[in-house]
């Protein structure tokens, strides 16, 4: 399987693709590690693919073993990225980044803090603030709608994850940001191996967005975080 032809293309030359339908986990992968390789050779521009794959998990190269309770209930699939165990299944926004980290700066960690950036800028675009929290991978957001914690505080509920991978100093995997998924088919595992808190999205947060919406937002800021590689 290849990446579908480009959709748009940027100003720095990123190719945007989108996949209609749901995407089975090896065939990206797969597609994945082709397109890197040949952006690595310089055969490839960057490129940005919007996707939604069928209900499965994927272990990081930090999961537990414990952290899957139902190893039975989907299907479960190796990522060789960063991370633990993530969902991914229809309603949700999966967006594997291809980009030249080298072109970039050479500065991993500078370059997840953009990944980050990115799904808040695009959050912001439907009134929902995306928060950071030290020692909790992804974005997060301060249910106010719900009972307080025990402390007296909001409780907190994922909304998106991040876990990427390098190749030669290209990027791959990417982010995943809920829209509208099944958020029970999260309880088949303890989420990026944190259970004390719970799991959100745009559309259980009460706001009546599509996933095209989302697709314009990423596509729209895009280049506010990222900018010009020169």
């Amino acid at each position: 399987m290849a990446l579908t032809i480009p959709f748009s293309i940027d100003e720095n030359g990123v190719e945007w693709h989108h996949s209609e339908g749901l995407t089975p986990y090896p065939a990206a992968i797969a597609a994945m590690e082709d397109r890197v390789e040949r952006i690595a050779t310089g055969h490839a521009s960057e490129a940005i693919w919007l996707l939604e794959h069928p209900p499965l998990y994927t272990s990081g190269t930090s999961a537990r073993p414990e952290d899957l309770t139902d190893p039975h209930r989907f299907e479960v699939h190796e990522a060789r990225r960063g991370g633990q165990y993530t969902y991914h299944g229809p309603g949700q926004r999966v967006v594997y980044v291809m980009l030249d980290v080298a072109r970039r700066g050479r500065d991993v960690r500078k370059f997840v803090q953009q990944l980050e950036a990115w799904v808040i800028a695009v959050l912001d675009e439907f009134n929902v603030t995306g928060e950071l929290r030290e020692g909790r991978v992804g974005v997060w957001i301060q249910r106010h709608d719900k009972p307080l914690t025990p402390a007296g505080q909001p409780p907190e509920e994922k909304i998106a994850a991040i876990g990427i991978r390098l190749r030669k100093w290209i990027s791959f995997h990417g982010i995943s940001i809920n829209v509208e998924p099944d958020l029970e088919h999260f309880s088949g595992i303890v989420p990026c191996g944190i259970s004390e808190h719970g799991v959100t999205s745009l559309v259980d947060l009460g706001r009546p967005v599509a996933m095209e919406d989302v697709d314009v937002a990423l596509r729209r800021r895009f280049g506010d975080v990222f900018g010009s590689t020169g």
